[in-house]
């Protein structure tokens, strides 16, 4: 296949693609009732017809061409687009799909006969004889409809060939810069405390000057020398305030180029998840029709854009699940009809973003979870231990966590589709290896739903740094529900473990209270006590809350994270790696996995549903009201504007003791606060403090905001108790945005 002929594909195969994506939204819309675009569905067929001719495409043009003569026959009112409809033209347009797709790869397809037929039968058409090339027209012509006119001209769009690998270098090359200089920042702090040391000598060299006054010696030799030193050394402290500033000023130029960079960068290395998983769909239709199933295959939101390595990295585990959901959830039709389900069962891939990351659900309606079956084999196979008489059984979480290790199967034979305890131990692992997680749970009414929850971009992560065993280790911020500090004293007991009462969507829930230690080497180790007080952070899993007890909470980074070896600490608790700006290793935590540990380690309390906080029902219309608290009328305005865009209600105070009246006054129900530091009359942390002092206002989340970047702001507003630390330079409203999803 020459150059040429490769990059025509390339192009038809993204303008295929987006042909094919709107006409299965046509047929979603006419299976659900909704009155369907049938025209749009037209001109998108003529068009498809006309760019397979353009590239020599002959199977394409035919199938093409018996859409378009569908199509017009549902715009005449000469047939219904009835379920046999619908069907065949699915059909057809997966047919399409696969043979673009073994076109592109090199390959030399047949033209997908069951396809043609499908269409032919319904539009009344005689099947050609089969030894027809694919390349011929065919030998009963179709009847073409009238030509339409020509759609209006599209201006061209020039395409660069540039290779997958190419476009991974260079996205890794961005985020290495953006890690780089993420930790020369520490240069910046050690120049502002080299400022002041210098400026501490120079009061220190006043005060020795005028004890040393009487001492001078003859004709002032000694306040000589002592003026000298001054003079010298305030100008060192001028040079050194000259460099801090300049330095200030090119690293934020540095870090506006690099914003840029990445932003340009990930444009490129962030593709439409329709690219790398659309084509599932077509395996998923094939397999429903193979097993002789009574199933659509329904595809949402897949023009959501993510890293491509990340789609890539999922489309395997997807497509396990997908086959999962026919062979274990889609029951026959006397089944389904004798339960009072459709006669038709449903099978669905869903891409979402929530809370800055990227959430892939595959469900169906079909049986749902066997939890007696699911706990028989857990048990047969070592992985729980039997119930004694009277003993509660586990809590449906901790056993639909058993699902995922291996070997695991509930299916009664084997088949080409299940029984073989792959599939949703392959899911685990690909979400763990993007740091991310997968979890199994009921649909309700019917089914069962896998939900796989990864970040955008396989690379830089937000990470909460945390003090244990004496080593620095890190935890990403999508798993983190709130940072605690309570008093040892007002810890509770339960069966000899200590648990803290926590209000978490509107109830007060106990969750064990754990040291990480503990969780890490899977042997009792007291909890780290400062003062009389524990520092915890609060994980959660699903609906299952634990805090996690460290020595020290440090601060919240974006980081570069990439693999880990994990000497001594099982897979399941290491998310990945990233290096600090000393270049010292941090091992990177799963919070999922670590919540796991605790349950398998305490089944027994994990059974009796202690950590578990059921979720607030939502009242119809309700929206979260968030507090903005700051002195700037700009900055009170921007954000006002932006969180109102997202359908929040929004309150502003203009400092601190305004924010606490409204809070006390009950004027308003604050969901969450994000608070300015520097502000007149009250502060930040001050409001943050009073807040936390207050039992009726302490459960409230606090989003602190500043114009400046200290380490040490950075860790008082953590120890102080806020949710999360924003730095108003590096300004990003989509950070902004996520940070509130996971704190709500």
């Amino acid at each position: 296949m020459s150059d040429f002929r490769r990059e025509l594909l390339a192009v038809f195969q993204a303008e295929h693609q987006e042909h094919l994506r709107v006409l299965r939204g046509i047929l979603d819309d006419a299976a659900q009732g909704v009155h369907p675009d049938i025209r749009e569905a037209s001109r998108r067929a003529h068009t498809l017809k006309g760019a397979a001719r353009a590239v020599d495409l002959p199977v394409v043009e035919q199938l093409a061409s018996r859409l378009e003569t569908l199509f017009m026959a549902v715009e005449t009112r000469a047939r219904e687009l009835d379920r046999e409809a619908i069907d065949a033209v699915q059909r057809g347009l997966d047919g399409i799909e696969g043979f673009v797709a073994a076109t592109a790869e090199g390959a030399d397809p047949p033209a997908p006969r069951g396809a043609i037929e499908a269409l032919d039968r319904l539009l009344g058409i005689a099947a050609p004889p089969a030894e027809t090339p694919q390349a011929a027209p065919p030998q009963a012509p179709v009847p073409e409809p009238a030509e339409s006119a020509p759609p209006a001209p599209v201006a061209p769009v020039e395409y660069l060939r540039v290779s997958a690998e190419q476009v991974d270098r260079l996205s890794s090359a961005v985020h290495a810069v953006v890690a780089e200089l993420q930790r020369r920042e520490a240069f910046a702090g050690t120049l502002r405390r080299l400022e002041e040391e210098l400026r501490t000598l120079g009061r220190g060299g006043d005060e020795l000057r005028r004890q040393a006054g009487p001492f001078t010696g003859p004709e002032g030799t000694l306040r000589s020398r002592l003026d000298d030193f001054d003079r010298d050394l305030r100008a060192l402290v001028r040079r050194v305030a000259g460099l801090s500033r300049n330095w200030n000023g090119e690293a934020w130029a540095l870090d506006q180029a690099a914003r840029r960079l990445r932003e340009e960068a990930e444009r490129i290395s962030l593709v439409p998840a329709e690219e790398v998983l659309g084509p599932l769909g077509r395996m998923a239709r094939d397999t429903v029709r193979e097993e002789g199933r009574n199933a659509a295959v329904r595809l949402e939101n897949l023009d959501l854009r993510a890293d491509r390595r990340v789609l890539q990295a999922l489309k395997d585990p997807v497509l396990h699940m997908l086959r999962n959901a026919v062979s274990h959830g889609v029951e026959p039709e006397a089944e389904r009809v004798a339960k009072g389900k459709p006669p038709q069962a449903e099978v669905g891939l869903q891409l979402a973003s929530l809370g800055g990351r990227l959430v892939v659900t595959v469900f169906d309606d079909g049986r749902g979870p066997d939890l007696a079956r699911i706990e028989e084999v857990a048990i047969r196979r070592g992985l729980m231990q039997p119930r004694a008489p009277g003993d509660l059984p586990p809590h449906p979480d901790q056993l639909l966590s058993v699902v995922f290790e291996p070997g695991f199967s509930t299916a009664t034979e084997v088949n080409r589709l299940s029984g073989r305890g792959m599939g949703l131990s392959v899911v685990a692992e690909a979400a763990r290896a993007l740091g991310g997680s997968a979890q199994l749970r009921p649909r309700y009414p019917w089914g069962t739903e896998v939900e796989i929850s990864v970040p955008f971009s396989a690379a830089l992560q937000s990470l909460l740094l945390v003090e244990a065993e004496s080593r620095i280790l890190a935890l990403p911020a999508h798993g983190i529900l709130r940072l605690l500090r309570f008093r040892t004293d007002s810890l509770e007991r339960v069966e000899g473990r200590p648990v803290a009462r926590i209000g978490i969507g509107g109830k007060d829930v106990l969750a064990p209270v754990v040291a990480l230690s503990t969780l890490l080497r899977s042997h009792a180790a007291e909890l780290p006590v400062e003062s009389g007080h524990v520092h915890a952070v609060l994980l959660r899993r699903g609906a299952r809350h634990c805090a996690v007890a460290v020595e020290a909470l440090r601060e919240v980074r974006t980081l570069l994270v990439g693999d880990a070896d994990t000497p001594g600490l099982d897979a399941e608790l290491v998310s990945g790696a990233a290096l600090l700006e000393d270049d010292m290793p941090v091992l990177v935590l799963s919070p999922e996995g670590l919540v796991g540990r605790w349950m398998r380690d305490e089944s027994r309390l994990a059974a009796g549903g202690l950590g578990l906080a059921e979720a607030r029902p939502a009242q119809a219309g309700a929206q979260p009201t968030i507090l903005v608290v700051d002195d700037s009328i700009t900055t009170r305005t921007l954000e006002k504007s932006i969180l109102e865009a997202q359908g929040y209600r929004v309150v502003l105070s203009v400092d601190g003791v305004d924010a606490l009246s409204v809070l006390r006054t009950g004027e308003a129900v604050i969901d969450l606060v994000i608070a300015d530091i520097e502000m007149p009359r009250m502060d930040g942390f001050a409001l943050l403090q009073a807040m936390k002092a207050d039992p009726r206002l302490a459960p409230i989340p606090v989003i602190l905001m500043t114009s400046r970047a200290d380490p040490e702001d950075v860790r008082r507003g953590l120890e102080l108790g806020a949710g999360a630390y924003v730095t108003k330079q590096k300004f990003d409203q989509r950070e902004l945005l996520a940070t509130i999803g996971q704190l709500l």
